[in-house]
């Protein structure tokens, strides 16, 4: 689907990551889960520092809050905007971009997600995933009408 066509439709969504690396962030956080619950005894008689005890619990914390973004996030396209839920929102319009890098293998699109990185005209750098590459072609396309020098002066 091109650029217009995604206008016409409304906005194009997907989620940020395929389906393969969503089943799997969920099969591993369940593994951890079952390998802590059967270590559990081992846990219970190890002597823990508070910072031990606090290293461990931050770290549980962390894996469970990542894993849960690697499901659950979304990126969307509207007009010129490229959203992306994540641990925080990432958001960009193609009138702010000076730069855009698409990493996409078709052949692994089932396990690495396609990203778009973008630079901004100030320098900053965000990453972009979708397990839709439509959706980062399509904001590139946008980005290169808004970059290219008006062809209509020229006819």
């Amino acid at each position: 689907m091109s650029a217009p066509e995604a206008d016409a439709g409304g906005p194009l969504e997907s989620p940020a990551y395929p389906p393969l690396v969503r089943i799997l962030a969920v099969v591993l956080i369940v593994d951890l889960i079952a390998f802590g619950l059967w270590s559990l005894p081992a846990l219970r008689s190890a002597e823990w520092s508070t910072p031990g005890l606090l290293l461990f619990g931050g770290a549980a914390v962390c894996i469970a809050w990542v894993g849960y973004w690697i499901v659950y996030s979304r990126t969307r396209l509207e007009g010129d905007v490229l959203t992306q839920t994540w641990l925080w929102n990432k958001r960009e319009s193609a009138a702010n971009v000076a730069q855009l890098k698409l990493v996409h293998w078709p052949w692994v699109d089932r396990i690495i997600a396609p990203r778009l990185l973008v630079r901004r005209r100030n320098g900053a750098v965000t990453w972009f995933h979708s397990a839709d590459a439509r959706l980062l072609t399509g904001f590139a396309e946008r980005v290169a009408l808004r970059l290219a020098p008006d062809r209509r002066h020229h006819s």
